[in-house]
């Protein structure tokens, strides 16, 4: 039988294992509705640029503007987008394991990763896979000037003609149980496969169509990888949040489930000390 001693040792290591977890669940809970509040505020405008873009583009030849060019799949770009820190369940494993199955998709193609977070660096660099850029620190404050800046690199990226298609995977914030991997395309621009040509309005321009395309396309691509920053900063906070939160519980559990042991060990030492006394008033 263990000793009262360690028990008691354990029963202290859970609870302050339990103090930090709920510490950590409280900051998460804190950071996650900051979060939720700008991701909510910057979907509306993403969303509508989509629509308004992806109609646009149907209705000009591929040839308006480069971002608009299809030129195939035989080089491809992987932006893979995760968090700097563990703790968040299997925030960061589900984002891996879906690069990973791109990955081995294409692997009759070049393909290079660009990788957005410390978890997913920290994964690839021990892995022989082709890395064009990392950085890390991106989900701790998601700025549009660093989305601007990563999309203006993407964006040279494609019109150099150095890759044929760029894709985004990342984590969609849903609820704070619930996240959704999104693999979606970035560059070119989507067009609509089958648009509706009955009673289609055409658009009449003001400038040429190469000038507003100039304007307006590369602030396409920076709203939409701003957009995506902020769905997986507000996933992280939310997995880390439910993660702490089944963490505090388990050590609860576990505190109950020693407490209890500790017990009966202290009254089966008891029981063993009273009858040793017992049996020696009896000799």
């Amino acid at each position: 039988m263990a000793n009262i001693r360690d028990i008691r040792r354990r029963i202290r290591s859970a609870k302050n294992i339990q103090q930090i977890t709920r510490a950590m669940k409280f900051v998460s809970a804190a950071r996650l509705r900051k979060a939720q509040d700008r991701v909510i505020a910057a979907r509306p405008y993403a969303r509508q640029m989509v629509a308004v873009l992806n109609s646009l583009a149907t209705r000009v030849p591929e040839q308006a503007h480069p971002l608009l060019a299809r030129r195939g799949d035989d080089k491809l770009e992987l932006v893979v987008i995760t968090a700097d820190r563990g703790l968040c369940g299997a925030y960061n494993t589900n984002i891996i394991r879906q690069a990973l199955e791109f990955v081995v998709r294409h692997s009759d193609r070049q393909v290079e990763l660009n990788i957005l977070g410390k978890r997913a660096r920290d994964f690839f660099r021990r892995r022989p896979y082709a890395v064009r850029h990392e950085a890390i620190n991106v989900l701790l404050q998601p700025s549009f000037a660093d989305a601007a800046a990563i999309a203006r690199d993407l964006i040279d990226e494609f019109v150099q003609g150095k890759k044929d298609q760029i894709w985004l995977v990342y984590n969609e914030f849903k609820s704070v149980i619930q996240q959704r991997v999104i693999l979606e395309p970035l560059l070119p621009i989507q067009r609509l496969e089958h648009p509706d040509d009955t009673g289609r309005l055409e658009y009449l321009y003001d400038e040429p169509p190469e000038e507003i395309f100039s304007n307006l396309l590369p602030r396409h691509v920076e709203a939409q990888l701003f957009r995506a920053l902020l769905e997986a900063a507000a996933s992280e906070h939310g997995a880390r949040m439910s993660a702490m939160e089944a963490a505090t519980n388990n050590a609860a559990e576990m505190i109950d489930g020693l407490t209890l042991y500790a017990n009966k060990v202290r009254q089966a030492g008891i029981t063993k000390e009273l009858i040793e006394v017992v049996s020696g008033a009896s000799t």
